[in-house]
């Protein structure tokens, strides 16, 4: 008996179980809902940046020495060239230590000097020459006349004509020493004009007109310059034209586009807004921790002054702009009811589901190509008395919070389920036999 007892307990407690979970339990649940709104949505990519002047010089030595001291800033007199100086293009930006190469001047100097004086002298000596050349000439023509006789014995003929062939060679002689003293002179020269360059170089002057970015040395700091040339101070040419240089991701970066239009924010200003568009996209891609990533250039105008280099931006770019859309939050497709929550003659019936509106959700969250108009299809659910019934609808693009919704049958204002949650949790009465769950919930 007692076990034929405890049989009938269980059976009518599991009777009153499924009574409430199927039957007349369903007046029971409550439904989160939202409404469907009209409006605009925009639909961005972010990423970050850093803000970079537009055009850079770096201004280097060519030359090796001791920094003496540094130019005279050209709008404050007596105050020398220092961060944000503004300078025009040929001012004294240093002065390096100019002994060794004053030496080098005086040295090539005396070299085409001497070299000059070569020259001279090689001209005096062929100018000998040709004169013995003219008196072995008259000789042999002489010579020739007269002939081997008794006047001119063989031997003295012959003499007359080997003196005149060598006077010939040897004016010959005297001309290339004369031109070889002369490109000597050449020579020097060209070591005299790379020895005032190098001394020239001693004088660091402003390749352009700008601002100031960074000093590199100090007064007293030697500068070794060899394969590359050591970079003393940075200048920018225009503070009023910036860049934002943008590392995107490569699942994002087929979205990106010269001309595009971007927002950003930089934490200096955190409640400004700045405006630019796309200038180039850097073919040469980076990889970190496997993360493939591509350097956007962002113009910028910067009248006011208020970006300062260097400065880091959170940039949003525009893909996608709807205007006058109807839009619900991302959470009502996701949201899939449970079976006995779905109207009868809808059970089995659904071909799309929470199923396709998560996918398309998904893919916008994922902030990939899937962000731009995809025109998927997804579900919704509307009450219909104690029941749920699907409405089938093309949904477009999406910012992660909310997606447009198109070809349905939903209007302005209409009331879409985003989950369900039992009265019990709302205020109402449970029955007694249903675990008392705190906060559950199903969809989001």
């Amino acid at each position: 008996m007692k076990k034929a007892l405890v049989l009938l307990v269980l059976l009518a407690a599991g009777g009153v179980g499924l009574w409430y979970r199927y039957g007349g339990g369903d007046a029971a649940v409550a439904f989160r809902t939202t409404t469907v709104t009209r409006g605009d949505l925009l639909v961005t990519i972010s990423a970050t940046g850093t803000v970079e002047p537009e055009e850079l010089v770096d201004v280097g030595a060519q030359v090796a020495g001791r920094i003496l001291e540094f130019g005279k800033d050209p709008n404050n007199s007596g105050r020398p060239i220092d961060y944000g100086s503004v300078v025009e293009q040929g001012t004294i930006l240093a002065l390096i230590d100019t002994s060794v190469y004053e030496s080098d001047v005086q040295h090539a100097t005396a070299q085409v000097e001497q070299a000059e004086a070569n020259v001279q002298r090689a001209q005096a000596d062929l100018g000998q020459m040709k004169a013995k050349l003219r008196q072995a000439e008259q000789n042999w023509k002489r010579a020739k006349e007269l002939g081997p006789s008794r006047a001119l014995s063989a031997t003295d003929y012959d003499s007359y004509e080997a003196a005149y062939q060598t006077a010939v060679a040897t004016v010959a002689v005297g001309d290339a020493t004369v031109v070889q003293a002369q490109k000597t002179v050449l020579q020097a020269k060209a070591v005299l004009d790379r020895a005032k360059t190098n001394l020239s170089y001693c004088t660091i002057k402003s390749p352009v007109k700008g601002v100031i970015v960074d000093r590199r040395v100090n007064i007293g700091q030697t500068v070794v310059a060899s394969l590359n040339a050591p970079s003393l101070f940075l200048i920018a040419k225009d503070l009023r034209k910036m860049q934002v240089w943008v590392a995107v991701n490569e699942t994002d970066i087929g979205s990106i586009y010269p001309g595009q239009p971007v927002t950003f924010t930089v934490d200096a200003f955190p409640d400004e807004i700045f405006y630019g568009s796309v200038g180039k996209i850097r073919l040469n891609a980076s990889m970190t921790q496997n993360v493939v990533t591509y350097t956007v250039e962002v113009n910028t105008d910067n009248k006011d002054g208020k970006l300062l280099p260097y400065l880091t931006a959170n940039v949003e770019f525009e893909v996608a702009h709807c205007r006058d859309v109807l839009l619900v939050p991302n959470g009502a497709l996701r949201y899939t009811p449970p079976q006995h929550l779905i109207a009868p003659d809808a059970r089995g019936k659904i071909l799309g589901g929470g199923a396709a509106g998560a996918a398309s959700t998904q893919a916008g969250e994922s902030g990939g190509p899937e962000s731009r108009p995809a025109q998927k299809a997804g579900t919704l659910w509307v009450q219909d008395g104690r029941f749920l019934r699907p409405v089938d609808v093309r949904v477009g693009l999406t910012d992660m919070i909310v997606t447009t919704i198109e070809d349905g049958v939903l209007e302005e204002g209409d009331v879409v389920v985003v989950g369900e949650m039992e009265e019990g949790q709302v205020g109402g009465a449970a029955s007694p036999f249903a675990p008392q769950v705190i906060g559950r919930r199903r969809g989001v």
